[in-house]
């Protein structure tokens, strides 16, 4: 008996380590996609869509967790949501861009996204959005009114990642953009492929020397005025001295076309502007002068303002002290005289100059031996 309940429980703590084991992917895994919401119920259970073959090395450098496929009902209206979960907000920034159609533009409202920057392009059959860290599209958007998004966007952004976006799309120029061009780049496969979808497949040595195992991102976007037009690229790094490092290894990775097209680099503390091909160099410069980086140091520390005082007020402070300390030196001496006089006369010879404590020092001059009591 003492041998059996031993092993009863050491398999049924075994049993329990397994069946949690077992369970962990299930219990991590939380489903994105809702039951239902507004008036859209799901008619059929999760199910994992299909990766598109030009997307995976993008899903890859972004991050990708987690995909879920759900379609949904009202009456005898239908559409169809996928989700992709990546492992933060600019995982899931590079996807959208990757998907993002330059000939949609960014809507002037959005129920699912704010738009300050292009986060959501749509169309009469796809419309793809970001929530955070999960890109969302949804077939026959049209279906959809801007309840329906607002009560998808609710249930979505309680499961998505809060992790603001990155600021880089915040630095482009804002004049002249084309808009829905912006592509975002954290690794060399969402590079390469913004330079294809941009017509610059000429700078794809770029994506190679871009630094980005040394924590580098990217910003693609186009511009054009009238006959002017031109791509520009920035890229950001940690620190200013990485910038300066890349910058000379970018310099000389460009095309020996570079000169002839009037590409050029330029630094901006941590960050590098590069035109790519502009139709001037007026056009280009233009452009780098617009991008909006500014390096701002804070001290919070409290300060103080410290002023020198006139010297005569120094002099007059320090006349005045002195003063004061000449004035109590003397009161201190009448009134410690006047004690050791007052003293010596109501008890001569008890309290102070007492003749057994008084003695005199005596240079042997003369042969006689002189007496303290002789003077006290």
């Amino acid at each position: 008996m003492s041998i059996r309940l031993p092993l009863s429980r050491a398999l049924l703590t075994n049993s329990l380590v397994i069946a949690v084991f077992l369970l962990a992917p299930s219990l991590r895994a939380e489903t994105v996609l809702p039951a239902h919401f507004g008036k859209w119920t799901a008619s059929n259970a999760v199910q994992s869509p299909a990766i598109p073959t030009n997307a995976k090395d993008i899903f890859a450098e972004s991050g990708l967790e987690s995909a879920e496929m759900r379609a949904y009902s009202n009456g005898n209206a239908a559409v169809t949501l996928a989700t992709y979960r990546l492992h933060d907000s600019s995982g899931a920034y590079e996807a959208y861009t990757f998907f993002q159609d330059p000939k949609n533009s960014c809507p002037q409202s959005s129920a699912l996204t704010p738009c300050s920057t292009p986060v959501d392009t749509s169309s009469d059959k796809k419309r793809v959005a970001l929530v955070g860290n999960i890109l969302i599209v949804i077939d026959n958007p049209g279906a959809l009114t801007s309840d329906d998004l607002e009560a998808l966007s609710k249930q979505l952004n309680a499961k998505a990642d809060k992790t603001p976006a990155p600021p880089i799309p915040n630095y482009l120029p804002a004049h002249d953009l084309v808009s829905g061009t912006e592509k975002y780049a954290l690794g060399p496969a969402a590079f390469r492929a913004a330079l294809a979808t941009l017509n610059r497949p000429d700078y794809r040595a770029l994506s190679d020397t871009a630094g980005f195992s040394s924590g580098a991102e990217a910003m693609f976007a186009e511009y054009q005025k009238q006959s002017d037009a031109a791509v520009v690229l920035l890229i950001d790094y940690p620190t200013p001295q990485l910038a300066g490092l890349h910058w000379k290894h970018l310099e000389q990775a460009l095309p020996s076309s570079s000169n002839a097209d009037r590409t050029s680099i330029e630094r901006k503390g941590t960050l590098l502007a590069i035109v790519l091909a502009p139709t001037s160099r007026a056009y280009a410069a233009r452009l780098r002068d617009a991008v909006n980086y500014e390096t701002q140091v804070t001290w919070n520390e409290p300060t103080h303002t410290i002023t020198d005082p006139p010297i005569t007020t120094v002099l007059a402070k320090i006349i005045i002290a002195t003063g004061v300390f000449m004035l109590v030196a003397i009161v201190f001496g009448v009134a410690f005289g006047g004690v050791r006089v007052l003293m010596k006369s109501l008890f001569p010879g008890k309290v102070f100059d007492r003749p057994e404590q008084m003695d005199v020092l005596q240079l042997g001059l003369s042969g006689k031996r002189i007496n303290s009591r002789d003077f006290y």
